[in-house]
């Protein structure tokens, strides 16, 4: 399998991973209450297929950083390495949420009740998101426009200023709470936007090398 091919495969997992928590993120807000058992295990399912598919985006952003700029690959592992890590957290919180939901003789909040999550989602999943986002803009900026760099670097920016929030209580209303719309799910939410662009990216990128015959196979040139 070429580079180029497992370019467009890392890119479109990110493409579909984000989709699937794309679909997932409303379903948080359409109870004022303790959401109904369905509710919790639909939208947990979606985002644990989610966080399998973006698996393989990291692993395949490693490859290709290896294999298109060997000068970075270092970058490349962190970012690798720091992503991963991060869909860890993300899997043990929901699975955390689930059998909290399962076991409950009545419907739960999880996002309330099962106060574990509280700095998974928060406080860990932004530091090692961000470090991610930073790895990831310097791994790529050869091989990506420049547009992907310079948000990422923001994107970092965005995660790191969220780090404090476990000192500011855990009332999901509050934007800026451990567990707060703002540390979880804006954030969130512009993480998979942004996902699901560097996916179409990476897809594009490596689609119009093939196209333009850049000489060598593990060269790549990058759309200004």
């Amino acid at each position: 399998m070429n580079t180029s091919t497992v370019q467009r495969i890392t890119g479109a997992a990110a493409i579909a991973g984000a989709t699937c928590t794309l679909i997932e993120l409303p379903l948080y807000f359409v109870y004022a209450g303790p959401p109904p058992d369905t509710n919790v295990l639909t939208r947990s399912v979606l985002g644990l297929i989610g966080v399998t598919l973006f698996v393989v985006f990291m692993s395949g952003v490693a490859y290709v950083v290896k294999r298109r700029d060997p000068e970075r690959e270092w970058f490349g592992s962190v970012a690798a390495t720091a992503g991963t890590a991060w869909l860890i957290v993300v899997a043990v919180s929901m699975g955390l949420e689930v059998g909290a939901v399962i076991a409950a003789p009545e419907p739960i909040d999880p996002t309330i009740t099962v106060t574990g999550t509280y700095i998974l989602y928060g406080t860990v999943s932004r530091l090692l998101e961000g470090l991610f986002l930073v790895a990831f803009a310097v791994a790529v900026v050869r091989l990506l426009p420049r547009w992907c760099i310079v948000t990422s670097w923001l994107l970092a920016g965005v995660n790191f200023v969220f780090v404090p929030s476990l000192f500011f209580g855990n009332i999901p209303a509050n934007f800026y709470a451990a567990n707060g719309w703002g540390t979880t799910a804006t954030v969130g939410g512009l993480t998979m936007l942004w996902l699901f662009a560097i996916g179409t990216a990476l897809v594009r990128t490596a689609t119009a090398e093939q196209r333009e015959a850049v000489p060598g196979p593990d060269r790549l040139a990058p759309l200004r």
